[in-house]
């Protein structure tokens, strides 16, 4: 049994017929050898859903939950598909009864094609390529792979026909996906996947909408991410302080002070938590771009709205007021952390130390200090090291060492940072002695001295030209297990020439080839001119080799050998090539360095 249907903006008609299947356009066309009937329907009583050919591509039965049955007619054509489905309960009662083999030979047909493969979906478009006949879960194994593989593109678009499917895809993938595209700076593609995943039912984590977030900011689209920003609650998702951070930060680049300090202040009325960090940043943008005073007012406004300041956000204002070196505003800042009955801390002390000895505001630090000593807030370890640090930046070293037998005296313990700022500055003054005995005092001490130790003092040692000194703390950290680096190694070289000692450079210079510590050209050069100064042009010719074991560039022998000649030793500059030309060279290739000098 089939029906024939024929499709214009009249009603349509349908013609019913045994034994064939098959559609005219033309009303009773191909019903004059068989016998059928011809039934009106109105074409707003077929539920077509795509455009296609009026070709009939099947005729089954199909059973429906009442127990009616209904006959599925499928309008296939190439590349687009309609659907219509007619129920043949508007048909005459009689004519269905007298066709019952026929619709019980299509219900086995239906039942054969049912269980071979699904009918097609009329909402698949033809593009969407084999994805759609796939079930829920090839898909996502299909879309795994994608996004292991990096194809971004081809995820999406899986993604897109999984939703036009209403299949559900896998989610820790979609989150792969959303930030791999913010990465590329894909934004609108990260998006799309995003709403895909939400209306899937799945719920973004703060690190994915964070970065979304941080990608608008970074583009100045503030109010797509303050849209983002509200719309992550009622995804599941609240926003986290840096989510608010973000938004804060980049309003304040683009200029928008005020609209921040606003964005803030409806965020606390709507329930946000007041995050202090948050609270702290914003309070130190408006200091740094609007002035102190500007940042009272907001302390006092967020105040009313729940927000309040502490020690932390009060430091954070003093730390920049010390910076900028606005003295004035900082004692601003003192009066209001007093004023709210808050108690300035160790910190805030030794920022403000801290600025005043990089400025050298010495007799205000006295001031600081005795203040210091009169509250609960002595001075620390802290203290007097960023105190040594100054003074001895400002070559006041007596009076560091002052302030470092005031810490020992009080029973604040010098750590190795005290140490090696004083063994630092002494050597720099020549004070060699006065370090190794400073050094002794350190070696008896909890501290224990270091590899920076070690080579400060060793540095000071090749300043005065004492490498008897210099090399017994060399061999004594060898001792003590603590390996020398290129450092240690360049300061003994340097030393050995400075003190006309040039085989010793030789000797160290061996050992950082073993040790393959980086020498330079410079170094490799300042020994060759020294050795050539005394007429050894065979070792010097081994420290060229040197050069040759560490790779160095050929066109750095002729800088070598030029230098030479400049220094007014042009025989010994000719010689060292012409022994290179003849020895080293003519086994391993001219790597042309090829001039003589007159």
């Amino acid at each position: 049994m089939g029906y024939t249907i024929a499709l214009h903006n009249s009603p349509v008609e349908i013609c019913r017929f045994h034994g064939v299947q098959w559609g005219s356009t033309h009303p009773g066309s191909g019903c004059s050898s068989i016998k059928c009937s011809i039934v009106k329907v109105s074409t707003s009583h077929l539920t077509c859903l795509n455009k296609c050919s009026h070709r009939i591509h099947s005729c089954l039965p199909w059973k429906v939950d009442n127990g009616s049955e209904r006959e599925a007619v499928s309008l296939v054509c190439r590349g687009l598909q309609r659907s219509v489905c007619i129920d043949t309960d508007e048909f005459y009662q009689d004519e269905c009864l007298s066709s019952e083999d026929s619709n019980a030979s299509a219900k086995r047909k239906f039942k054969e094609q049912i269980n071979s493969k699904k009918l097609p979906n009329p909402l698949a478009s033809s593009s969407d390529g084999p994805f759609v006949r796939n079930d829920e879960y090839t898909n996502n194994d299909i879309l795994q792979k994608f996004c292991s593989n990096g194809r971004l593109n081809d995820a999406t678009r899986l993604i897109e026909i999984m939703a036009r499917q209403n299949q559900i895809p896998d989610f820790p993938s979609c989150i792969n996906l959303i930030r791999g595209f913010v990465k590329v700076n894909e934004l609108d593609k990260a998006n799309i996947v995003l709403q895909i995943m939400i209306m899937s039912g799945g719920i973004p984590d703060n690190i994915t909408y964070n970065m979304m977030v941080r990608g608008l900011c970074k583009r100045g689209q503030v109010r797509s991410a303050i849209d983002l920003l509200e719309n992550m609650s009622l995804s599941g998702c609240p926003p986290d302080v840096i989510t608010y951070n973000t938004i804060i930060r980049c309003m304040f680049d683009n200029g928008i002070f005020d609209q921040a300090v606003g964005f803030w202040k409806d965020q606390l009325r709507k329930g946000c938590p007041p995050y202090l960090i948050t609270y702290t940043i914003l309070i130190e943008l408006v200091c740094k771009h609007c002035g102190t005073a500007r940042a009272m007012e907001v302390l006092h406004d967020m105040a009313i709205e729940g927000c309040y300041p502490d020690i932390v956000t009060y430091n954070s204002l003093v730390n920049l007021t010390c910076k900028q070196g606005k003295y004035d505003d900082v004692a601003l800042v003192i009066y209001n952390i007093i004023s709210h009955g808050l108690e300035l801390n160790a910190v805030t002390y030794n920022t403000i130390i801290h600025s005043l000895c990089h400025h050298g505001c010495w007799d205000e630090v006295d001031e600081i200090l005795t203040i210091m000593r009169e509250t609960s807030h002595s001075p620390t370890v802290v203290t007097y090291n960023m105190l040594i640090n100054g003074l001895c930046k400002y070559g006041l070293l007596d009076r560091a060492i002052t302030f470092f037998d005031q810490m020992v005296s009080q029973n604040c313990s010098p750590d190795i940072v005290t140490y090696n700022t004083l063994l630092g500055a002494l050597s720099k003054e020549g004070m060699a002695e006065e370090a190794l005995q400073l050094l002794q005092i350190l070696s008896g001490s909890s501290c224990s001295p270091g590899l920076i130790t070690y080579n400060t003092v060793i540095d000071g040692f090749t300043r005065t030209g004492d490498m008897e000194k210099a090399m017994g703390l060399y061999n004594r950290m060898l001792e003590e297990g603590i390996s020398p680096d290129d450092i240690t190694h360049r300061c003994l070289v340097w030393g050995f020439c400075r003190s006309n000692q040039v085989e010793g450079a030789v000797g160290i210079l061996k050992v950082m080839a073993e040790l393959k510590h980086r020498v330079g050209t410079s170094g490799y050069k300042m020994v060759i001119l020294e050795l050539c100064k005394v007429d050894k042009v065979d070792l010097a010719i081994q420290v060229l080799e040197l050069m040759v074991s560490t790779r160095i560039k050929p066109d750095k022998y002729s800088t070598i050998i030029k230098g030479l000649a400049s220094a007014g030793m042009k025989q010994k500059a000719n010689k060292l090539h012409q022994k290179l030309t003849n020895g080293m060279f003519s086994e391993k290739g001219n790597h042309g360095v090829n001039f003589f000098f007159n």
